[in-house]
């Protein structure tokens, strides 16, 4: 396993000095990997309870879709819809998390503008206009979370295998030289 080295003083110490730097890097790797692994976890939580919001969104979304399509009619309801206007554009910037970049959106919660006639649509129409305008910022912000999971997991398989290269690698081999 070991490379024949020559027993020199200097040998010596340069061996030495490889390992307390290898060392070091796998105690810096080790911290790293810990603190990727907390975001990680607190961003499932978080993940997680907006799941859930946005399901009960969902239901409540469509319930008042198939209201007011009940009331108005699905054709009814199909016009008003192409007439209403696109969803506002977002920014998508990124931060860094312990060298990891993730996605940052940004995007302006703006009141729904309704562009269709008020004698033309019903109430029911208007709440599942509503109900799926606050939908749009859950989903944004669910979708910047789990991509952040995404990309901080591939971070922390990366981390590990630089650590483990150390750990049960290099440092063996420089110990080995060292005797």
């Amino acid at each position: 396993m070991s490379n024949r080295v020559i027993p020199t003083k200097a040998n010596l110490l340069n061996l030495k000095d490889q390992v307390a730097f290898a060392q070091k890097g796998y105690e810096l790797l080790d911290k790293k990997r810990t603190v990727l692994i907390q975001e990680m976890m607190r961003l499932n939580g978080v993940a997680k309870d907006l799941q859930g919001e946005i399901h009960k969104m969902i239901e409540q979304s469509y319930g008042s879709l198939i209201d007011a399509t009940i009331v108005m009619g699905s054709e009814n309801v199909e016009g008003l819809s192409q007439s209403m206007a696109l969803e506002p554009g977002f920014d998508l910037q990124s931060r860094s998390v312990m060298g990891v970049e993730v996605p940052k959106i940004n995007y302006k919660k703006r009141p729904l503008k309704t562009e269709y006639s008020f004698h033309q649509s019903t109430a029911a129409f208007d709440q599942a206009s509503l109900d799926f305008n606050q939908l749009l910022y859950y989903i944004y912000q669910l979708a910047e979370i789990e991509t952040s999971v995404f990309r901080i997991a591939q971070e922390i398989k990366q981390t590990a295998k630089r650590a483990n290269a150390l750990d049960k690698i290099q440092i063996p081999k420089f110990t080995e030289n060292i005797k």
